[in-house]
């Protein structure tokens, strides 16, 4: 069983390119992190400064891991500070080895 990582967030109409940008920029770092299988960015579509995170991991020890990183100390402050409200973040166990689970390949 995997864990699937949800991250809503709403951020100052000023800042969401700053946001946009600051996940581009360490996307890339991110996926690459140990039991890290996947991050995409998904965009609110009638709210223009609403962004949630999804992040495929492992196991829990991977996505914990994560979160006590240097990575994560990097990034999660320069986050915090674009938001317009607390965000909302929460894991589902993902079936990594049940086909109809996955809309696209990890």
């Amino acid at each position: 069983m995997g864990i699937l990582r949800i991250v809503k967030m709403e951020f100052e109409s000023s800042s969401v390119e700053a946001f946009d940008r600051l996940f581009e920029f360490y996307q890339q770092e991110i996926a690459s992190t140990p039991g890290c299988q996947k991050v995409i960015l998904l965009k609110g579509t009638s709210h223009a400064g609403l962004r949630t995170t999804l992040s495929w991991w492992a196991d829990q020890p991977a996505l914990d891991a994560y979160r006590n990183s240097e990575l994560f100390g990097e990034v999660w402050p320069q986050t915090k500070k674009l938001f317009a409200s607390a965000p909302a973040a929460w894991s589902v166990d993902w079936p990594v080895d049940s086909p109809e689970f996955l809309p696209f390949s990890l």
